[in-house]
């Protein structure tokens, strides 16, 4: 099924088409981490499998895109370049706890702790610039209460 907000345009270079699939589905595991670990952000995972998919792959774009759980914040994403800002906030924050920690404890090199905190920096600017979606509940029903039924 055909969306507007598919924006594909496949490479023509067949060994790059391969890599983006490989970065995209290594960027994929790396959201899916990211939901059963704390530390680990998804969105920056999500985002960037999304955007390899788009110039590899119709199929996995699609896939992910109509996901059930990844879809509606990637459609948002796609459509409307911005994110939900709980996932704005969890990625942030998971990421300001999972680089301090990982470079302080584990890396011993200077200019590698260097390379992983300005990495840190560059993903926090571009979520924080990125537009804020609104919440979706209140486009659905407004003036209705949430969390309670109607009987």
């Amino acid at each position: 099924m055909k969306h507007r907000h598919l924006k594909i345009r496949l490479v023509k270079s067949e060994w790059l088409r391969y890599l983006l699939i490989g970065i995209g589905l290594l960027s994929l595991a790396g959201g899916v981490v990211g939901l059963f670990l704390p530390l680990v952000p998804s969105v920056p995972f999500l985002l960037v499998a999304v955007i390899c998919f788009s110039r590899s792959s119709e199929r996995f774009h699609t896939w992910l895109v109509e996901h059930k759980h990844f879809g509606p914040m990637l459609k948002e994403y796609l459509l409307h370049g911005s994110i939900p800002l709980r996932a704005k906030c969890l990625a942030i924050g998971a990421i300001w706890i999972s680089f301090p920690v990982t470079t302080f404890l584990f890396v011993d090199r200077i200019w590698l702790r260097i390379v992983l905190l300005s990495i840190a920096a560059c993903v926090t600017i571009y979520l924080a610039v990125l537009p804020t979606s609104a919440r979706r509940g209140a486009e659905r029903r407004p003036g209705k209460k949430a969390g309670r039924g109607d009987g």
